[in-house]
């Protein structure tokens, strides 16, 4: 039986895509592992979840879960969901990628990370282990460039800037000397537990209109959801991780080429889906002008999902897991092939 050294477990954003994954780990382990393959027994895990999350999901994996109906911009919903925790691991996953306006990535990433602190510290907790994002970075200047621990801030678009922020929240309360924190630096997560849009993604290889922006050779880090569980799980059981900053991902980059094959082949190999073979080739202008529109749009304070990800698609933005391996005992067990394998399935059965 794996020990967080505390039975108390808070946790932001557990109804989401890698929430139920990181439940799921707490509950049940992780067989391979050798330290977390027992699961953590015992656990008083409550949860703060917005007043529309669907919790159904959440209590088939955890059936005792204790629930919170609030938000993380509420700094009286923070302190109600941390009432009676003290000692307490949190795991503040909670965020926004895609909002609908850019003032949300600053009240949600930034103004909520700092309340869900400051109510962790309010109510004694021990550590809280912070979900990052590999967008502080930026993108790579090269494509056999990885980033590491030491990379300086260049932080890509709005999005960066509130993560870049959120993480100098984070680092002055670390200094603060109240609560021990823990970053995690995620890039593009997949696995099971999915929300609707990956299966149109999927579906968009399948029907020959995966895009490929350039000639695909550019990389991508990519985080299995269960090896992204792992590390955050082993950030906060290690001693020796206070203060510190973690790339957590699979073991190497891959290239756009490489994913969009590896789901093509998948799908029509184990899932009897008829794939036409085809992709959706754009050149890097298209990046490029995606780029300058996002730009303008950004400034004047509005967010558009589908330009802010085609400007990415011709970018390398892949990281080193080195350290997280050597400090943590991080092993990124699972990688490309049985990722998607696992997440095929969970659609397509």
């Amino acid at each position: 039986m794996s020990d967080l050294g505390t039975k108390k477990v808070l946790i932001t954003g557990a109804a989401g895509w890698l929430g139920l994954n990181l439940v799921d780990v707490l509950a049940n382990g992780i067989v391979e592992h050798p330290e977390l393959s027992g699961g953590f027994g015992g656990l008083k895990i409550r949860c703060l979840l917005l007043p529309s999350d669907d919790e159904k999901p959440l209590e088939k994996i955890f059936p005792k879960v204790d629930i919170l109906r609030g938000d993380v911009t509420s700094q009286s919903d923070c302190e109600k969901w941390c009432t009676d925790m003290d000692g307490a691991v949190v795991f503040h996953i909670a965020g926004i990628i895609h909002p609908k306006k850019i003032k949300q990535f600053y009240d949600i990433n930034v103004g909520g990370t700092k309340n869900v602190l400051e109510a962790a510290i309010g109510a004694g907790a021990k550590r809280a282990v912070v979900m990052s994002s590999n967008s502080p970075c930026g993108c790579n200047p090269h494509r056999d460039h990885l980033f590491d621990e030491d990379s300086p801030y260049n932080p890509y678009m709005n999005y960066g800037r509130s993560k870049m922020l959120m993480e100098e929240a984070v680092k002055g309360i670390q200094n603060g000397g109240k609560l021990e924190t823990v970053l995690i630096r995620a890039p593009w997560f997949y696995g099971p537990h999915q929300p609707p849009r990956q299966k149109l993604f999927f579906d968009m290889i399948r029907d020959g209109k995966g895009p490929i922006v350039g000639d695909g050779n550019n990389k991508r880090s990519m985080a299995f959801c269960q090896n992204l569980a792992q590390g955050l799980i082993l950030g906060a059981m290690r001693k020796e991780a206070n203060g510190k900053t973690y790339w957590i991902a699979d073991e190497r980059p891959y290239t756009m080429n490489e994913i969009m094959d590896t789901v093509e082949r998948l799908l029509e190999t184990e899932f009897d889906q008829k794939c036409k073979h085809k992709r959706m080739k754009l050149p890097s202008l298209a990046a490029e002008l995606a780029l300058n529109v996002d730009t303008m749009m950004q400034k004047a304070g509005l967010y558009h999902q589908k330009v802010h990800v085609l400007s990415e698609m011709n970018k390398t933005i892949a990281c080193s897991v080195q350290r997280a391996k050597r400090e943590l005992g991080y092993l990124p067990l699972v990688s490309l092939e049985e990722g998607m394998r696992r997440s095929l399935k969970d659609i397509y059965g």
